[in-house]
């Protein structure tokens, strides 16, 4: 097995069941590499406080915090942690107040189309940092499990096209790019069947902040950095999954991973293992013999 200096990697479903689950497994499976100096980079779309219940920083030593860092919302936060184990961001986006709330704007008109133009009923919400989700399946609440399931994508296809956007999802994004284009918004478009998510960032901008900061700096190479998600899933032409978006420019050198246990196309780039977060885990804990 290749031994790795920097792993990135999503949380919900690939680290923890879910973001209420206990996180034990986790901690004792990343302490030994930190321990090593390896930086571990978790990456997801949610907020701090999701992660561990906002404690993460908690569960590790001041020594082992050094080389453990996170990007999260979409691009919005980037965190390392100060000597007193609090998060700190150490790599800022740039989105002023009057950027989000043209975002707003902007997923109101992809919402209002939806409705006015296919009959298509969705709802939004809008607390999120630097941009917004768009709910297709309104009565699909997931319970815990928040991360793409079962036949998700089957289902919002087929009602999408029921609608008269007979490409599905495909169709959805054109609509998202347009109305990005006639409010002269470089929107950032993702969809995991249940959220169309709109925004200027998305995980590539996380994962590029921190090489640059953090990575990078420390003189490991793009090569030596793994990169492990539940969500590379291919959900429409020209869409990937969510964890695909860790794919850019800088960091395709490096080594791709995927965990997730939904059946279907993955990006060739990718390693589809499958087995869950038990499949990561037992990465984490080889990694830490070698």
């Amino acid at each position: 097995m290749k031994r790795y200096q920097a792993i990135f990697f999503d949380w919900d479903g690939t680290a923890v069941l879910n973001r209420t689950a206990p996180v034990d497994k986790a901690v004792a499976a990343m302490a030994p590499l930190l321990d090593r100096g390896v930086c571990l980079l978790i990456i997801s779309g949610t907020t701090y406080g999701n992660i561990a219940g906002g404690r993460l920083g908690g569960y590790f030593t001041a020594a082992q915090r050094k080389y453990l860092f996170l990007g999260l919302g979409r691009g919005s936060y980037n965190y390392g942690y100060n000597t007193q184990g609090q998060p700190v961001q150490v790599a800022d986006p740039g989105i002023d107040e009057t950027t989000v709330l043209r975002i707003h704007d902007a997923s109101y008109q992809i919402h209002r189309k939806l409705w006015k133009e296919y009959g298509y009923h969705t709802d939004i919400v809008f607390d999120r940092p630097n941009y917004c989700k768009i709910d297709l399946m309104n009565q699909n609440t997931r319970g815990q499990s928040l991360f793409l399931s079962g036949d998700e994508v089957t289902q919002v296809q087929a009602e999408l096209a029921a609608h008269g956007l007979n490409r599905g999802i495909a169709d959805l994004l054109d609509l998202a790019q347009a109305v990005g284009n006639e409010l002269d918004l470089p929107l950032k478009v993702t969809c995991d069947a249940k959220y169309l998510e709109v925004g200027l960032l998305n995980k590539s901008d996380n994962v590029d902040a921190l090489l640059n900061t953090v990575v990078l700096p420390r003189g490991i190479r793009p090569e030596a950095c793994a990169y492990w998600g539940d969500e590379y899933l291919k959900l429409a032409d020209g869409l990937n999954g969510s964890d695909s978006f860790m794919r850019t420019s800088l960091s395709a050198p490096g080594d791709f991973f995927d965990v997730g246990t939904v059946a279907g196309e993955r990006p060739l780039w990718v390693n589809h293992l499958g087995g869950g977060v038990d499949c990561f885990l037992d990465f984490l804990r080889k990694q830490a013999r070698l």
